[in-house]
């Protein structure tokens, strides 16, 4: 089984679930899906999509190359096992940074924000992925080649860690006891698509939840989530929704006076004003 037999497994689990959630919603009036909202999630995942097909081989190739440049062969120090176990543990505590960074970082924040897009919380909302996400993990996924981790275990392992991901975004599961200490659960996840005041910011782990734990960034589901981000895009355009905070940042350089400032308008929080 490779990458590709990955997602072509995934996306009609993932679009079952969908429908599942659709009727769980429509039969008891909970009023989880809107239209719109919906479609906004399927143009972004098309742009996503396209930009990934583009992309992806040269990365891959690019990984590759680093490879020949390992410190260690972790396939030769471990059982198989003990290898992909490791190699979900690394991945998973690289994308904890990158996705801390994604939300403390203007330029990055401008390409994940899309994914917080939505007012609402359902199996959709997981389908508004980056557009140009796969090109700004590039320079933190890099140390796994460099240390010794095989491209292709790591490709792989890489995407069943995506589309476990996909599986918390819903209102439709509750928290499930024990598994709330260790995993990012749907309850943890809602955590971290909301705009209260205690929850922004919070939750940034795909498979486990450790690292927020141990770095201080965790926070659980003790009150009703409001989904979104502090300033909604009210817009269901995904070109609009994908380009909205880049030309905010453009019209911020603009404003800006000084050399300190104009980089801040990239590089600076998300929430900095001129």
């Amino acid at each position: 089984m490779n990458e590709l037999d990955i997602y072509l497994y995934g996306i009609p689990i993932v679009l079952s679930l969908i429908i599942a959630e659709v009727a769980y919603s429509t039969i008891n009036n909970l009023g989880y899906y809107k239209l719109k909202d919906s479609l906004a999630g399927f143009g972004l995942l098309f742009g996503n999509v396209t930009i990934s097909l583009l992309t992806k081989s040269s990365i891959f190739f690019f990984s590759l190359y680093l490879y020949q440049y390992k410190l260690l062969t972790i396939n030769e120090l471990l059982p198989s096992w003990a290898v992909w176990a490791l190699t979900f543990i690394i991945i998973d505590f690289v994308y904890y940074w990158y996705h801390r960074c994604s939300h403390r970082v203007r330029f990055l924040w401008a390409v994940h924000m899309n994914h917080h897009s939505s007012e609402e919380m359902n199996f959709s909302v997981a389908l508004r992925q980056p557009w140009f996400g796969s090109l700004t993990k590039v320079p933190f996924f890099a140390i796994m080649p460099l240390i010794g981790f095989d491209p292709i275990i790591t490709a792989v392992a890489g995407a069943i860690s995506t589309l476990y991901g996909l599986l918390t975004h819903t209102k439709w599961v509750g928290k499930l006891g024990i598994l709330e200490y260790l995993f990012i659960t749907p309850s943890h996840h809602r955590v971290h698509h909301g705009s209260n005041e205690f929850y922004i910011d919070k939750n940034y782990g795909n498979l486990l939840i450790v690292w927020d734990k141990i770095f201080g960034t965790f926070a659980a589901e003790d009150e009703e989530v409001t989904y979104g981000i502090r300033e909604n895009v009210k817009t269901f355009n995904p070109l609009k929704i994908t380009f909205m905070f880049w030309y905010l940042m453009y019209t911020h350089f603009k404003k800006s006076s000084g050399l300190k400032n104009k980089l801040l308008s990239f590089f600076g929080t998300p929430e900095w004003k001129p």
